[in-house]
């Protein structure tokens, strides 16, 4: 099964949430994302029933090896892609919002030459 956007934005939100601390809890991402506390549960509960996202005891959610895979990814292409908008002159606020809808489209042979182009004139 292919996630569709909205999956993949919670994913990376939970990514981007564990990298500043173990302990994210929906609420978190709900925060993060500005969504209310139904959706998130909502979306949580598939993300969990297609084995992206784990609950421990305490309530914390962890990334599965699935769930991390996708989420890095994602995260990488609005890094990526947040660089170049930036080097083409565009602000940093606009760039990132940009970014964040461009990452789930974008192509794969698309994205690795778009990669390509910013780390080569990263270097310059």
């Amino acid at each position: 099964m292919e996630l569709m956007e909205s999956g993949q934005m919670y994913l990376e939100s939970l990514y981007v949430l564990s990298l500043e601390s173990d302990m994210v809890r929906a609420i978190d991402i709900g925060d993060y994302l500005g969504y209310s506390k139904p959706s998130v549960s909502r979306a949580l509960v598939l993300l969990k029933n297609e084995g992206y996202v784990d609950k421990d005891s305490r309530g914390f959610l962890h990334l599965t090896e699935k769930g991390k895979q996708i989420a890095e990814s994602v995260y990488e292409r609005h890094k990526v892609l947040t660089k170049l908008f930036i080097m083409m002159g565009v602000d940093t606020e606009t760039a990132n919002q940009d970014a964040c809808r461009v990452e789930h489209y974008i192509g794969d042979k698309t994205f690795e030459a778009v990669k390509a182009f910013v780390a080569d004139h990263m270097q310059s």
